[in-house]
């Protein structure tokens, strides 16, 4: 069984955990982070450094983060767990 998102987990908290997994920042515009990894394949997000994200931006950053880096769901969300 595929394991729940945390809840109340901030933008910064998702930053860290993208770290882990090599993203680094490249820019910040306003309350907005963009991250790169070099790759191969090479993929760039952007995460809203807020509080606390909704679920739905935070389902979409691990799914597409968990589809770049051919990754589980379960491995990105335990990364977001450990802080």
């Amino acid at each position: 069984m595929t394991p729940r998102l945390p809840r109340d987990v901030s933008g910064r908290t998702v930053i860290a955990a993208l770290e882990r997994f090599e993203y680094r920042v490249v820019r910040r515009s306003g309350s907005h982070v963009r991250l790169e990894h070099e790759g191969p394949p090479r993929h760039a997000i952007t995460v809203p450094d807020h509080p606390a994200l909704r679920l739905g931006t935070l389902a979409a950053i691990v799914a597409e983060v968990a589809r770049a880096r051919s990754l589980t769901r379960d491995e990105v969300v335990a990364a977001l767990r450990r802080g």
